[in-house]
């Protein structure tokens, strides 16, 4: 068996153990009241340290059992701005059943105001049911939103869970700094430099500031993050 096999198999077995173990509580804290939740999304899926694959080292790239040309591809080709063109590439060497165990590992965080919904269900354990209730409550202002809205579906600890995997866009005049360090990968040292150049005029305005710091590619992973009212 190849050592990605070993991995994925070893990931999903660790998966369903998690999942078989949490069912029975799940069971004593179901109501008629919270029978939506049941339909909203599968069995949880443990997501511990997710990884995203524009950030990532290539050291942390293949310890997640991807294979060496894979993430040549993934180091050449990136930023993704969307998960869906990450997908494209990985279902080039990898089954359905293969990705959705990797994805319990890395991803590229959706934006919850534009993506459709259709493509919500790739996040693990993410139906039918909870894509729709993703989609239903747009639009998103502040992840705060998310975590009350989906709140009503699962608890705590899931709506953590999936809050890895989805990034709301902050608008560049307005946001606080709270909201622009929620965002995929920005730091304290770049949240100060978005608000630095305060006000923005134009999007223009703000690649021209912030490719100060950064290069072609992270200033266009960065600029999927934010945007200006119309009014601005």
């Amino acid at each position: 068996m190849t050592y990605l096999g070993k991995s994925l198999s070893l990931l999903a077995m660790l998966v369903f153990v998690a999942a078989c173990s949490s069912s029975n509580t799940e069971k004593t804290e179901t109501t008629d009241t919270d029978s939506t939740a049941q339909t909203a999304t599968a069995d949880p899926v443990e997501t511990k340290g997710l990884i995203n694959p524009n950030l990532a080292t290539e050291a942390e790239l293949s310890e997640a059992g991807l294979a060496t040309e894979v993430v040549s591809e993934i180091m050449a080709q990136r930023p993704f701005l969307t998960m869906t063109d990450l997908d494209v590439l990985l279902a080039q060497t990898y089954s359905d059943s293969e990705r959705a165990t990797l994805y319990a590992m890395l991803f590229v965080p959706m934006n919850l105001n534009t993506t459709a919904e259709e493509d919500f269900k790739i996040i693990p354990g993410v139906g039918d049911r909870m894509a729709h209730e993703f989609e239903e409550y747009r639009p998103y202002a502040k992840l705060a939103q998310f975590r009350k809205e989906i709140g009503k579906y699962v608890d705590e600890a899931e709506v953590a869970r999936l809050e890895q995997y989805i990034f709301v866009p902050v608008e560049l005049n307005t946001a606080s700094e709270e909201d622009i360090l929620a965002l995929p990968g920005v730091g304290k040292r770049m949240a100060h430099e978005f608000e630095e150049y305060r006000p923005y005029s134009s999007m223009e305005q703000f690649r021209k500031e912030i490719s100060k710091y950064v290069d072609d590619k992270e200033l266009a992973r960065l600029e999927r993050f934010v945007y200006l009212n119309a009014a601005e």
